[in-house]
């Protein structure tokens, strides 16, 4: 015989709540392994290979310190050293860079070749980053177009084609403005180093204060600042909104076996 329960039970005791449950998430690099992905790799060590290239034949054309004083070169030595590091990782079945650091050297490299389009290309005074006065030809000309056009149009390939999306973001877009601000008060500064009507004393002819005087020049700084902003900003935004271009299956180690009975 088993003893009837009892009619009345006494409520139990709440047991206290000492922590609140966190939400967390687990990212998909913790569980599945990154794989090698050697075609990246090695076009990325080809757009390495042809920035540093480009930046190498303006060097031996003309001056090697207004060589490297160019917005331009220095733009196409980070992108170098950035696809350098990103073919070594993807070769190696490492996790990728930085988007911080990828998506600034995209942004640079991208705005070198919208600036030298859009506001030097046809310029009336033709415009060289070997430093020569006469408009470019032959291998001045092969300089000009692998660190204004070749590389850029690379750049926005790879990070079409060859980067997952969603990896940037936009708290970063303020950041990126450092870099732009700082070679701005560079070029300046470097002005006023060299003496009055040196030829090259301005680097790029809308931030010549000798002809247009600071005011028209800061304003002209101001413009290509937001300009700059603007890009950052829509980077960001389609990195948000493009297709994946290396979507696959992943692996999970699992396989579920056929039912029994």
């Amino acid at each position: 015989m088993t003893a009837p329960l009892p009619r009345d039970i006494p409520d139990l005791p709440a047991i206290p709540r000492t922590h609140a449950l966190l939400l967390s998430s687990v990212p998909a690099s913790a569980v599945v392994a990154p794989a090698r992905r050697p075609l990246a790799a090695v076009l990325r060590l080809l757009l390495a290979g042809t920035a540093a290239a480009g930046v190498t034949l303006a060097l031996l054309l003309g001056s090697p310190l207004r060589v490297l004083s160019h917005f331009a070169i220095q733009s196409n030595i980070l992108l170098a050293v950035v696809a350098l590091l990103s073919a070594r990782r993807a070769w190696t079945a490492r996790r990728p860079l930085p988007a911080a650091l990828t998506g600034a050297a995209l942004l640079y490299v991208t705005m070198t070749g919208l600036v030298y389009h859009l506001l030097l290309a046809d310029a009336a005074v033709p415009f060289s980053v070997t430093g020569t006065t006469a408009a470019p030809t032959g291998w001045h000309l092969i300089a000009g177009h692998l660190v204004h056009t070749v590389t850029p149009t690379a750049a926005v390939l790879d990070w079409l084609l060859l980067t997952p999306p969603g990896r940037l973001r936009l708290r970063r877009a303020v950041t990126w403005m450092i870099y732009p601000v700082t070679y701005l008060a560079f070029s300046l500064t470097r002005a006023q180093l060299i003496t009055v009507g040196t030829p090259g004393r301005y680097l790029y002819p809308f931030f010549d204060v000798e002809t247009h005087g600071y005011k028209h020049a800061l304003a002209n700084a101001l413009l290509l600042g937001l300009s700059f902003y603007a890009l950052a900003v829509l980077l960001v935004a389609l990195d948000h909104t493009r297709p994946n271009p290396i979507s696959h299956r992943s692996k999970t180690g699992f396989r579920l076996g056929p039912p029994v009975g």
